[in-house]
């Protein structure tokens, strides 16, 4: 295989991945009425919809909850490494240039954030400034970095303490309030009254709970996985081997930690011992079952010969920022007060449709687009803004 072909080969299984991280987080935004949780009254549903909307919420949930998002972030730090290292070639250092990629991000991120309280981009925006500080360390340092960084340093310390001491208590961030806000903006507020609540309530809660659930430490290890990924061509076919070692260590990790994970709350009654545990537990169960998918997604991809199937995903990745941020648009416009309303109509499972149909015609759409044109909409935008 020829540099140029192993270069497209790499670019595309990692647009792959990409969208099919973007089409799991529709979907469970979809469910999720796009963080409203208000949903129609089901005392008069049938025992096969009840069902039904149990089905769909938990499988969805297994499989994409807290990993398609951990596979944007991977592949976050991935683009990063490729932007940097084109520039490196070109003997131009591109960390400040990155910096301010990434303020332009935070301003995205703010506008999606109008329409949608659970986005994000603000978070990658603020934590991402990690990659220009640290992409002149060794693999090493690296790998060591996002392993103390994946293993929630502030639940270990909790931990600890809680151990030593029976007093221990942490103090919690109070966001129900600023949920509080933002619910009834999305239940009766206007357009406007309701983006002034999510710019502001609504940013301040989900940054808390990004804090309060360790993802801003998990998001901050993937970037450096990203980058990793990225400066050892592990996307590459010759470095297959690595991603099966990877897939048989992700799922002998995977199920003991899932089932201690279920397990804690029988055996640990001590709340401040039992949420730092869990959150690390679940932390490191959802991590594994996000390398068994990718490691499952490349061999798919190399192994089976179904790379041109899976490449009808690539364009969708190819527009991840587009796609990420019109969703919430679309979506807030469809579930929330200031739009048609439909939180009170659908069910999770008629949800779910919405979703599907909705990812389908951003596919459509993608795949039209790239007909003439080599980025989307708002990465066109994006780059533009980066080399002014």
């Amino acid at each position: 295989m020829n540099k140029t072909n192993v270069d497209n080969s790499r670019i595309d299984v990692a647009d792959v991945l990409r969208g099919f991280a973007v089409m799991g987080i529709i979907l469970l935004h979809s469910i999720e009425h796009f963080n409203f949780y208000s949903f129609p009254d089901t005392a008069g549903q049938s025992q096969w919809l009840n069902f039904t909307d149990r089905a769909v919420w938990d499988g969805l949930f297994f499989t994409f909850g807290g990993k398609g998002y951990a596979i944007f972030a991977m592949l976050f730090g991935f683009s990063f490494f490729i932007m940097n290292d084109h520039q490196q070639r070109r003997g131009t250092d591109f960390r400040l240039r990155f910096c301010w990629r990434l303020v332009l991000l935070f301003l995205f991120g703010n506008i999606n954030a109008m329409f949608f309280t659970g986005e994000v981009l603000v978070l990658y925006s603020l934590v991402g400034f990690i990659l220009p500080l640290t992409c002149r360390l060794s693999d090493r340092w690296l790998i060591v970095l996002a392993s103390i960084l994946m293993m929630q340093p502030v639940a270990l310390y909790c931990i600890v303490r809680a151990v030593c001491d029976s007093t221990f208590s942490f103090a919690a961030i109070e966001s129900a309030p600023l949920w509080a806000a933002t619910y009834n903006a999305q239940t009766s507020g206007t357009f406007l009254e309701m983006c002034r609540v999510n710019l502001w309530e609504g940013q301040l809660a989900s940054l808390a709970w990004a804090w309060e659930y360790g993802r801003v430490f998990q998001t901050a290890s993937l970037f450096l996985i990203g980058h990793l990924i990225g400066r050892r061509r592990l996307f590459l076919r010759e470095n297959l081997h690595v991603w099966g070692r990877v897939l048989a260590c992700a799922m002998i990790t995977f199920f003991p930690l899932y089932g201690i994970d279920n397990m804690l709350p029988d055996f640990i009654s001590n709340k401040e011992l039992l949420q730092p545990l869990q959150l690390l537990v679940s932390s490191l169960h959802k991590f594994a079952f996000t390398l068994i998918l990718v490691s499952g997604i490349i061999h798919i991809y190399y192994t089976f010969g179904l790379n041109s199937r899976l490449m009808i995903f690539a364009p969708y990745g190819r527009m991840s920022l587009t796609n990420y941020v019109t969703q919430s648009v679309i979506g807030s416009m469809l579930f929330y007060h200031w739009g048609f309303g439909l939180y009170r109509y659908l069910s999770i499972s008629a949800s779910v449709c919405v979703g599907l149909c909705l990812f389908l015609l951003q596919m459509a759409f993608c795949h039209w687009w790239f007909r003439n044109h080599k980025r989307g909409p708002l990465e066109a935008l994006w780059r533009k803004g980066t080399w002014l």
